[in-house]
């Protein structure tokens, strides 16, 4: 066990108090995070307000060359980050590694992100240009579930568009995201790229603070409100990527065997952990039972465990409340008639281990279904007609993802449109990258993450209009 530091104007800085991390498999405490006190939160702030006012802010090639060194950065701390980010998260090493593997891919896409030139237009009179600017500093919220990527997705951008960002990690999986940051201080100047930690509180307060000019926030719909409150007060930019309750349509064409196992890890990748997860499956009523089969044969071989042992691909669960509110939402679906083909039952050792378990007879009015369960379960619902699958799958205040699955894709795609969510997808559910933007309907949050359109958020437009030489007075 260790205690980390924050990053600050680069340089490591200390607390005056710590609090324990603990390691979701075995119960242990892995490290010690700093928690940030007000005025370290000032003197953060500060250093990203300073260095956002000077060169950083007017030279793009400065930044692409920084987030290019960056990249080779995360590259060459594979091993140290991963290792570290299993141990408090509770995923697989590989699963792990995979993350930090997509942290280099979104810093380097955006070192070499393509920007448009200034908007030209106008008329006889006048030319206009419509020019982007950075918005000053960026407040990054991040959450515990793939904290190291997800940072990245926030950092990258804001960097590029010529902001400073602070970033404040979520306190059940800090230590990844201050080491990330400590080493990432060797690519960018001081006061580009801080880091501090802390609980509910620490967020609250960087919420609430007069120099950021932007909240990027990932986590849950409850929190994201209460970010959205707080930032109104002198209005803040906010972007907002909060929980989903994403469908999976399975169409009367489908390959049962050619589609399974693309199905299960929709569904269980990160132990359900994931907010682009699939949690809810309609099934055409002839395909319902060599689909459930097909899924319970995978959840067979599928090794759960401590996430640094070999071989093994799902881990726990990251925290007790987490285990908490999945076994609730299970215990309380049996006891309303739905029925385990396989898991429900929680392990007695040490650890915050949940099955994969494969739900049947669950009902729309049951929470296990109604609501976001961000664990290892999968409610499985048959259907009689394709209409019905798809006014269920909206039937939802969320509206994230959601996939359809067929062998006919032209179909299958057009289907896929008329689902209310962020982003649809044909014969594949999570799949994600840097140049795709990603967003969330309704309760899913508002505003754009990724590719050029993820970019503008983190940018401010600015009209110059300039008259003609031989132009006419305006007036």
């Amino acid at each position: 066990m260790s205690e980390h530091r924050m990053t600050i104007d680069g340089q490591s800085v200390d607390a005056d108090e710590y609090f324990d991390v603990v390691n979701p498999a075995t119960e242990e405490v892995v490290g010690r995070a700093p928690r940030c006190g007000p005025d370290q939160l000032d003197l953060a702030l500060a250093a990203a307000r300073r260095a956002a006012d000077g060169p950083w802010s007017r030279d793009l090639d400065q930044r692409r060359a920084a987030l290019s060194r960056a990249a080779k950065v995360v590259e060459e701390a594979l091993g140290d980050i991963s290792t570290l980010l299993t141990l408090e998260q509770g995923k697989p090493l590989a699963d792990s590694m995979a993350e930090l593997i997509g942290a280099v891919i979104w810093l380097q896409h955006f070192a070499d992100l393509p920007l448009p030139g200034p908007e030209v237009g106008g008329d006889a009179g006048c030319r206009t240009e419509l020019h982007r600017h950075p918005l000053g500093v960026v407040a990054a919220i991040t959450p515990w579930n793939v904290p190291v990527v997800l940072a990245c997705w926030k950092i990258a951008p804001a960097l590029l568009a010529g902001n400073t960002v602070v970033v404040k990690p979520s306190p059940y999986t800090p230590l990844s995201t201050l080491l990330l940051i400590q080493r990432l201080q060797a690519a960018f100047p001081p006061g580009v790229l801080s880091v501090v930690s802390g609980g509910d509180e620490l967020g609250a307060a960087l919420t609430r603070h007069p120099v950021p000019r932007k909240i990027t926030f990932t986590g849950s719909v409850a929190t994201g409100r209460k970010v959205l409150e707080a930032a109104a007060h002198d209005l803040k930019r906010v972007t907002l990527e909060l929980g989903g309750n994403d469908a999976g349509i399975v169409l009367d064409d489908a390959d049962v065997d050619a589609v399974a196992d693309a199905l299960f890890w929709g569904a269980f990748y990160n132990t359900g952990q994931a907010c682009v997860a699939i949690k809810r499956l309609y099934v055409p009523e002839r395909l319902h039972d060599p689909i459930v089969d097909a899924l319970a044969g995978i959840a067979a071989d599928v090794v759960v465990g401590d996430g640094m042992q070999p071989g093994v691909r799902l881990g726990p669960l990251n925290n007790a409340p987490q285990l908490n509110r999945v076994t609730e939402l299970v215990d309380e679906a049996l006891a309303g008639g739905a029925s385990a083909v396989v898991g429900a039952e929680v392990r007695e050792d040490r650890g915050f281990y949940y099955p994969v378990t494969l739900l049947t007879g669950a009902r729309a009015d049951m929470r296990v279904v109604a609501e976001e369960q961000f664990g290892p379960v999968l409610p499985i619902l048959p259907y009689s007609d394709v209409e019905e699958a798809i006014s269920s799958a909206n039937a939802t205040s969320y509206g994230l993802g959601g996939s359809v699955w067929g062998s006919d894709t032209d179909r299958a795609a057009q289907i896929a449109g008329r689902l209310r969510c962020g982003t649809a997808w044909v014969n594949a559910h999570m799949a994600l990258g840097p140049e795709q933007p990603f967003s969330g309907w309704h309760d899913s949050g508002y505003g754009t993450e990724n590719g050029l359109l993820g970019y503008h958020e983190f940018t401010q437009a600015q009209l110059v209009r300039t008259p003609k030489a031989d132009a006419p007075a305006p007036w």
